[in-house]
């Protein structure tokens, strides 16, 4: 789920910043970006990643803003330098390009610029991991309150399928005298009014109408919205589990549409499945 957290602290003339940000996904995909120091320690930081932040597309920069005056050094491999600069300058004479900005170019290819690192002191990384921890915090808050955001504006899709489900019921009732009198003026228009046996007729009807009742899907889609609503208030994370349920309640929903068999009933299946879409969208953002 869509998140952000910000953190900085100062150390020896160093200012540290740790910055996490996430976006919608169904699975953790983690991307940390650190000091070459601080490698050793990506292996501890994604393990406190996986199993606190559980979901979402997550990039995470740690950053060291040295004063001028302790300021790592860097040194430049000219023969490397010179080596990328004369191929990129074969390639700009063999487009016809006026071949600006090659140094430049060739500056940031791998290997080229080299700083010097320092190891870090025992000291400089409990505060760079305090950083972490309180970035992280400030993360978890952030989502922590989109969530409840979030859970009120579920509540109220979920509210709204119910609000459907109960002008479906209302709607019912009209269909069946609406298909009697289709079939019946369907049948007299092709063989005749005096040729209708209308004991069979009926017969038939009652069976036709027997397909088309939707009372357990009515029923399943209440089970299952009532069952979604209580999975909302659980402290857990479950996020996949209200995905599960909403694939049920589609289910239902669809079924509906299908035996419908009449427009107005129809429509009010397409609002709720449009509220029923809205709502796997913002499930996305649910751990």
């Amino acid at each position: 789920m869509t998140g952000y957290g910000l953190a900085t602290n100062d150390y020896a003339q160093a200012k540290y910043t740790v910055e996490i940000k996430s976006l919608n996904s169904k699975f953790l995909e983690l991307s940390l970006k650190l000091p070459k120091a601080f490698s050793d320690k990506e292996f501890l930081l994604r393990n406190d990643c996986s199993r606190q932040i559980e979901r979402g597309k997550v990039n995470i920069s740690i950053t060291v803003e040295h004063a001028e005056s302790t300021s790592k050094t860097s040194t430049i491999n000219q023969d490397l330098l010179k080596y990328y600069y004369r191929q990129l300058k074969a390639v700009a004479n063999d487009l016809g390009d006026s071949g600006n900005g090659l140094i430049q170019l060739a500056l940031n290819f791998p290997e080229v610029v080299k700083y010097d690192v320092d190891e870090i002191s025992e000291d400089e990384w409990k505060l760079i991991y305090k950083t972490f921890e309180e970035a992280l915090t400030n993360f978890q808050h952030f989502r922590q309150d989109e969530g409840n955001v979030l859970k009120q504006d579920i509540i109220l899709r979920i509210n709204n399928i119910l609000e459907g489900m109960r002008l479906v019921a209302e709607q019912e009732p009209n269909r069946i005298p609406a298909i009697r009198e289709r079939l019946n003026h369907f049948l007299e228009g092709a063989v005749g009014r005096e040729h209708v046996d209308h004991n069979r007729f009926e017969q038939e009807l009652i069976f036709y109408i027997d397909k088309l009742d939707i009372t357990e899907e009515k029923i399943r889609l209440k089970s299952h919205c009532d069952y979604f609503l209580e999975a909302l208030k659980d402290k857990d994370a479950n996020g996949k589990k209200l995905g599960f349920i909403s694939q049920e309640i589609g289910r239902e929903i669809n079924t509906m549409g299908s035996k419908a068999n009449d427009a107005k009933m129809q429509q009010i299946v397409v609002g709720m499945k449009e509220e029923l879409e809205k709502i796997k969208e913002q499930l996305l953002n649910v751990l």
